[in-house]
């Protein structure tokens, strides 16, 4: 359990610094080109990336890939591509819609009810110990998501909130998505299915931007060390949270701590683009620190 739980708590940071330096990066260029093409080519850069990984795994380090040969795999591998695909255009509709201070902590919760659900379904062992490390996680990242003056104001009614129904479709998604995924590669060679995964996922957005006619070409010199590095944080985040759902069982230690990602992006947003920090985000993590130093005790013990 100290071993697994150790991997989990290395999986999730992972995740959480991936996803949290992508959207930082993010920041810099998505005002400018548009959230459609960055999503494109931030995607392409990752695939690219991604491949080199697996082309060093297989040739260089001599580490035999398992790629599936069953029909049945590949449909399920272009079902998590196309529906993790989904889960961002949803994400970045309703926020092209609506306040996303508001929308923000509505959509980081999926890794507070993927852990409920996976400490139901899968029947994660879990003591008086562990939930002190859980709770105090969820409850972090849903404080460093939410707008302080939105929460002064008392009157946000959710069925009226513009880009509500994007959002709250995008967290089920969500959730199907992270279950789905840990249950599929959960003690499988998961590089291979990764790779295929995330090109799937990949094309789908490439697609989406044609149908769309985005005009992926027209972005300056100066923007595409960005939307490399956003690639590339992504593809940090995605290898970190596959490897955990796969070597161990501790599903909601590995969602909850990579569902935190907005903790990286708001510090750095802080540090470098002089962007403010709210008290309920201050409390968010010292609280979210909190709960990783439970784990982390929790783990030795």
């Amino acid at each position: 359990m100290e071993t697994e739980l150790i991997v989990a708590i290395i999986a999730g940071l992972g995740g959480m610094l991936g996803w949290g330096l992508a959207d930082f990066f993010a920041k810099k260029v998505i005002d400018k080109v548009g959230d459609i093409v960055t999503l494109v080519w931030a995607h392409l850069f990752g695939t690219g990336i991604l491949f080199l990984v697996i082309f060093y795994q297989s040739v260089l380090s001599k580490h035999s890939l398992q790629i599936p040969h069953g029909i049945h795999e590949w449909i399920l591998l272009f079902f998590f591509g196309v529906l993790q695909a989904a889960v961002y255009l949803l994400v970045y509709k309703g926020f092209g819609k609506g306040q996303v201070a508001v929308l923000s902590p509505i959509f980081s919760s999926y890794s507070g009810f993927t852990a409920i659900f996976s400490i139901i379904l899968f029947g994660e062992t879990i003591n008086v110990y562990f939930l002190l490390g859980l709770i105090p996680l969820f409850a972090g990242i849903l404080l460093i998501n939410l707008d302080q003056q939105a929460v002064q104001t008392k009157r946000i009614i959710f069925s009226r909130v513009p880009g509500f129904v994007e959002i709250a479709v995008a967290t089920v998604l969500a959730i199907i998505w992270t279950l789905s995924w840990n249950s599929f590669i959960e003690g499988q060679d998961w590089w291979f299915d990764t790779f295929a995964m995330y090109v799937f996922m990949t094309l789908t957005i490439l697609i989406f931007a044609k149908i769309r006619r985005k005009k992926i070409f027209k972005i300056e010199s100066s923007d595409w060390k960005f939307l490399l590095l956003v690639g590339a944080c992504e593809i940090v985040a995605y290898l970190a949270i596959s490897w955990g759902y796969s070597v161990t069982s501790l599903t909601s230690v590995v969602a909850l701590l990579s569902g935190a990602f907005s903790l990286p992006t708001i510090l750095l947003a802080h540090l470098f683009l002089r962007e403010k920090i709210t008290l309920l985000q201050i409390i968010g993590i010292i609280i979210i620190i909190l709960g990783i130093m439970i784990l982390s005790a929790y783990s030795v013990l």
